[in-house]
Parts: structure tokens; C-alpha cells; sequence
């Protein structure tokens, strides 16, 4: 199983990104989905979740509203897309997936219940 994470890079404040991660080795819509990111220095930090059909979708506070994620089981990709980018955004973002139902937000955002990880992507927003 492979989770394969791209699209980072430098943004102005204000600007864009979308990120993508591309499984392999495994049948998306049976598995949830969620991005994590981790900024230098700091810890880990639960950004976005979605389920495996795409119908329900969660938000960390710090960027609801300005982020936006979503899949496309038929090409076995999620997204992730950033607008309204802010200098705190500058982190490395990470997918995650499980084949678990994950029932609550608690349970949604703790990264122990993903079994799998792409290996980041790093997003850095200038001011």
C-alpha cells in the first residue's frame, strides 16, 4: 500500500494550492480519508476529514471554510484543496487513510486510527 502526496509548494499569502494524494495497493472507497499537517516545531495537526464516499466531510476550526477536501474513488485520489492561504498554513501535509469507521470527530482527528501515510508534501505560504 502506497499513499503518494503532491502538490506543495511556495504561495503567497492569499493564494492557492490543491493538494492530491494518490493510493495504490488498495481500493479506495472502501477506506476513509483525512489530511494531517505538521509545521516546524510543532506538533501534528488534524486538518481535514472525509468518508469513504465522499458525502461527509469535517474541518479542523483553522481552516474551515478556506479548505476543501474531496476524492475521486474512480481515479483513487483525494484532495485537498487550500484557498485563502495564511502564513500559518506553512506546514508539510500529510494523507492518511484507514479501512476503519472512524465514528467521531475525536476519532477522526487522532492520527493513531490511520493505518496508512503518504510521505508529505510541504506547502510554505510567504507573507
Amino acid at each position: 500500500v502506497q499513499l503518494q502526496a503532491s502538490g506543495g509548494g511556495l504561495v503567497q499569502a492569499g493564494g492557492s494550492l490543491r493538494l492530491s494524494c494518490a493510493a495504490s495497493g488498495l481500493t479506495l472507497n472502501t477506506y476513509v480519508m483525512a489530511w494531517f499537517r505538521q509545521a516546524p516545531g510543532k506538533e501534528r495537526e488534524y486538518v481535514a476529514y472525509i468518508n469513504h464516499s465522499g458525502g461527509s466531510t469535517y474541518y479542523s476550526p483553522s481552516v474551515k471554510g478556506r479548505f476543501t477536501i474531496s476524492r475521486d474513488n474512480a481515479k483513487n485520489t483525494g484532495y485537498l484543496q487550500m484557498n485563502s492561504l495564511k502564513p500559518e498554513d506553512t506546514a508539510v501535509y500529510y494523507c492518511a487513510t484507514t479501512g476503519r469507521r472512524l465514528p467521531s470527530g475525536r476519532a477522526m482527528a487522532s492520527g493513531g486510527n490511520y493505518a496508512y501515510w503518504g510521505q508529505g508534501t510541504l506547502v510554505t505560504v510567504s507573507s
